[in-house]
């Protein structure tokens, strides 16, 4: 997960450029789509709301939002040129929208992830100047601003990155919104390796009042990565109170019970809540991470038959789940 609004993550590793998962658009932002197609999108039929965006778009072949939200959803079917051309489309109808330059930039970045290093570093650039753009278009689209600036804070300079180009970028944010600006110093210091000021610009973020949930459900997933309990269970308590029915909160929340060891029937209670109402989107966690999480609540606990039903449940979703293949192997099943 990422912000996922936030942001694309870049990494040079043995010379190759990588990317994270795309993230998603302004908060609260309306688009004007057919009903059925966004509910297939809510629901996480990707296929079937590309089918009827498609069909809208033949009629309305003016309607950038149409072609935005095929954007999203090819994107969620990893059909990364079909993304290209449905954001190119949606710049052609109005380009001046921040918002629409912004997605191009994430399908650009999407594919760059699993090209060969040469066509990589042409689609970062060009995901470098869709950013670019779309910060210049609007400078209060943070979730544009932020994926600037991890870009920047990861990206070689021979591809337009460097911490030099980020930092005044992360500056501009301080007049602006001080959960956005703590969120993305800690973030550019979490590219950089330095958790420990990471560590403190987050908690800076989520205590400033952070309006955006997808920004505080990624400090959600860097505290998982770093098995921090305390700071998952924070996250889930303000991620709760600016979006109360988004269902990521119910997973932070458990997992950091879980690493607690405490009130482990609620943390389970809360994962299957989760699985039964989440999306299966990118800037949520994946389900198998869910199952494995189960497994393992079920194999402290001593029930190995239900935590063998997790781990294989984790890799029937994801055949190369090494945690999930690691902990059948401690139960002798694999």
């Amino acid at each position: 997960m990422r912000r996922r609004l936030g942001f694309l993550r870049w990494w040079v590793l043995q010379g190759a450029l990588l990317t994270g998962a795309a993230c998603s658009a302004v908060a609260g932002a309306k688009i004007d789509v057919p009903e059925s197609a966004r509910l297939a999108y809510d629901k996480s039929d990707y296929a079937k709301a590309v089918h009827e965006l498609l069909a809208a778009a033949a009629k309305e072949p003016q309607n950038g939002d149409i072609q935005l939200l095929l954007t999203k959803s090819y994107i969620e079917l990893q059909e990364y040129d079909a993304a290209i051309g449905s954001a190119e489309k949606a710049i052609a109808i109005d380009p001046k929208s921040s918002v629409y330059h912004e997605w191009l930039g994430k399908a650009y970045g999407e594919k760059a992830s699993r090209a060969s290093m040469f066509s990589a570093m042409a689609l970062a650039r060009k995901t470098h100047k869709e950013f670019e753009t779309a910060v210049e278009l609007d400078e209060r689209n943070f979730a544009a601003r932020q994926a600037l600036i991890e870009y920047e804070c990861s990206a070689p300079g021979i591809v337009g990155g460097g911490e030099d180009k980020a930092l005044p970028e992360i500056e501009k944010l301080r007049a602006m919104d001080a959960a956005e600006w703590h969120y993305a110093a800690g973030n550019c210091r979490r590219q950089k390796k330095d958790f420990t000021a990471a560590d403190a610009e987050f908690d800076l973020a989520l205590r400033s009042q952070a309006k955006s949930v997808e920004l505080i459900y990624d400090i959600g997933d860097y505290a998982l990565k770093r098995s921090q309990a305390d700071r998952l269970i924070e996250t889930a308590d303000v991620g709760e109170k600016v979006s109360p029915s988004d269902p990521r909160g119910k997973f932070y929340r458990a997992i950091g019970l879980l690493l607690k060891k405490e009130k482990l029937e609620e943390a389970e209670q809360l994962l299957r809540e989760y699985l039964r109402t989440a999306p299966r989107r990118t800037a949520y966690p994946r389900y198998a991470t869910a199952h494995e999480w189960l497994g393992r609540l079920y194999e402290n606990k001593g029930d190995r038959e239900a935590a063998e039903r997790e781990y294989q449940a984790a890799l029937r979703l994801d055949p190369r789940d090494k945690n999930a293949h690691e902990a059948l192997k401690r139960l002798g099943k694999n």
